[in-house]
This record gives C-alpha cells, sequence and structure tokens, in this order.
C-alpha cells in the first residue's frame, strides 16, 4: 500500500462507484438491486478510494449531511483504508460548512464509527433486512 488516494469522482462517468457498491451490497450482502439504485446518487458528491491505481473504496455525502453507501471491496478491509476514506468524507464535509453528520450504520460496524467520533441515536432497526442503527456527529463534539 504505497499511493493512497481519495477523490471527489463524478457519479455519471465514474463505473468503479457502481461496480464497487454492486459488488459490495448487491453481490456480497444481497441486497436488492431496487434498493441500492437511488434518486440520491445523481445529486450526492461522491468519492472514490484508490490504493496503488487499483480503485478498492467508495462513499457518497448528500447535502443534507448524510453518509452512506460506503464500501470497500473485500481485499481492501481491515488496513485502516475505510478510517482515512471517511476521515477525507468528514474533512470534505467541513469545508463545505457540515458542522453536524448522520448515517446508517450496519450494527457490525458500529464500533468502527464510534472510533470516528459517531454516536448512536437510534434504536437497531432493519434496512434491506441487514440490522443498522441511525449514528450521527458534531463536529463540535469530536474536536
Amino acid at each position: 500500500m504505497n499511493n493512497i488516494e481519495i477523490r471527489v469522482a463524478d457519479w455519471g462517468s465514474t463505473e468503479a462507484l457502481r461496480h464497487i457498491r454492486q459488488v459490495v451490497f448487491i453481490d456480497e450482502q444481497q441486497v436488492p438491486s431496487d434498493l441500492e439504485w437511488d434518486a440520491e446518487d445523481a445529486d450526492a458528491t461522491h468519492f472514490l478510494l484508490t490504493v496503488d491505481e487499483q480503485q478498492v473504496g467508495t462513499a457518497r455525502l448528500l447535502g443534507n449531511g448524510r453518509i452512506g453507501r460506503v464500501a470497500l471491496l473485500p481485499q481492501a478491509r481491515g488496513q485502516g483504508l475505510g478510517r482515512q476514506l471517511m476521515l477525507a468524507i468528514m474533512q470534505h464535509a467541513q469545508q463545505q460548512g457540515m458542522t453536524r453528520l448522520t448515517l446508517s450504520a450496519q450494527t457490525h460496524a458500529l464500533d468502527f464509527y464510534r472510533q470516528l467520533g459517531f454516536v448512536p441515536c437510534s434504536e437497531v432497526y432493519l434496512d434491506a433486512g441487514i440490522p443498522h442503527r441511525s449514528m450521527s456527529w458534531e463536529a463540535a463534539a469530536s474536536q
């Protein structure tokens, strides 16, 4: 892992964004495609994580401060890359004047998001048949 790049990517012209989500959510987690693909992609800010020229991660940020569709290909997990991706998104959001961020975390990832300063703010609920909890992050509370 020598060259890590996280950049804002165009939804319409960056096929890797769709490919990564297809592999992680639809193929691996069995999320129905009609739930994965939604109208919010057109207006979201999308992030692409590249390691040594391999496109391995993505996430999106909505204008209301909601982070979603955080996905890393299996070979990129367990190396701290998800943390780097999230920190880049959080920094970008703050640069856009956002002070509160929210997300819907799969319950197996709660500790990951807690380590970034996110706090659970709901009970467990099912989304696409997968247990989740809503979480939020406040810029002032984490600095």
